[in-house]
């Protein structure tokens, strides 16, 4: 097979033809550094291996574009990469960005688990499912979560005084506040007990 053109396209990509036809795009750092020209002899092995580095390199351009916005947990990162890469390339980009200390599910459920309950206030036990849904380990949201210390009636008492005091005069009004406290992941008993500080008779 030989290189019959290089064809630039967006996003640092080249369009790659080979015996006088369209093949692929590939990275284009990828190109210059492996030393593909015009006229250049390829074989299959050595084509393959070209797909392989290209991928790889727009994987891992892709996991540093990402974590420079936002925090990512191993998962999330997977999740995004195997859009456009495959699952084996994602995990081994993954696995690196761990190593150099880029991610890091440990110090990603911390952060995310101080935001939830401090900043929006859920209940440990709904901080750990939205933990989990992040792909955090069960036993490490467990381990995480056992650091924050936290009275759920006094949390909850907080809550209802900035969201639902004025909701708490009729029927409606408190079944839908006791569902949406529910809903954050606090317990019948710590609801009812929080409530009985507006109104010692609401339930």
């Amino acid at each position: 097979m030989i290189i019959t053109e290089l064809r630039a396209a967006k996003k640092s990509l080249t369009m790659v033809y080979i015996d006088g036809e369209y093949a692929m795009k590939l990275d284009t750092a990828t190109l210059a550094e492996n030393g593909i020209k015009v006229g250049k002899v390829i074989d299959d092995e050595e084509l393959r291996e070209l797909i392989d580095k290209s991928e790889h390199r727009r994987a891992k351009e892709k996991a540093l574009w990402l974590i420079s916005g936002r925090d990512y947990s191993k998962k999330q990162l997977m999740d995004k990469l195997v859009r456009d890469s495959s699952e084996e390339t994602a995990e081994e980009v993954c696995e690196r960005m761990e190593e150099l200390g880029l991610i890091s599910d440990e110090n990603y459920a911390r952060r995310l688990a101080h935001d939830l309950i401090y900043i929006k206030k859920l209940s440990v036990r709904g901080a750990k499912y939205k933990l989990m849904e992040k792909g955090i380990d069960r036993e490490l949201c467990e381990e995480i979560l056992e650091e924050f210390e936290v009275d759920p009636v006094e949390q909850l008492v907080e809550i209802i005084e900035k969201k639902y005091a004025d909701k708490l005069d009729d029927e409606k009004g408190r079944r839908r506040t006791f569902a949406a406290l529910q809903r954050m992941g606090y317990g019948w008993s710590d609801i009812k007990s929080a409530l009985s500080e507006f109104d010692d008779d609401w339930y």
